[in-house]
């Protein structure tokens, strides 16, 4: 077998190895921030679009809170039903903090405290997870 043939023979395999297990777009220069605050809010009445739009205009305020360092507000995907996928909540809210120090200044913040006033009467259940990247 020639040089150029094993060239381009270690070449392909080479190529099929990195279309096979690509590395993610940016991967190596992404980071996130350290704390994400995830929030499942269920409202006393699911049917009403005009509670969800006041919930998710609520939630949209807290971006203001300076320790924010990112957000996604959302409600359930139509994704795929499966036995472990909980889409029964009926908004969502994910923000990032740089810290423990981050979030806390956001649960004290006059801002965070004005939506709890402003749209605690429109929810029956609230669950959050907190978590601290490793």
């Amino acid at each position: 077998m020639s040089t150029t043939r094993r060239t381009l023979i270690a070449g392909a395999v080479a190529a099929g190895a990195s279309i096979l297990i690509p590395e993610p777009a940016g991967a190596s220069s992404v980071t996130y921030p350290k704390l994400v605050h995830h929030v499942f809010f269920w409202l006393k009445n699911p049917e009403s679009k005009e509670d969800l739009a006041r919930l998710l205009e609520g939630l949209k305020t807290l971006t203001r809170i300076e320790s924010v360092r990112g957000a996604h507000f959302g409600v359930p995907a139509s994704t795929e039903k499966r036995d472990v996928v909980d889409n029964s909540y009926s908004a969502s809210e994910i923000l990032f903090f740089d810290d423990v120090a981050g979030q806390k200044i956001y649960q004290d913040h006059p801002v965070h405290q004005k939506f709890v006033a402003d749209c605690s009467h429109l929810w029956q259940k609230v669950v959050v997870y907190d978590a601290l990247s490793v």
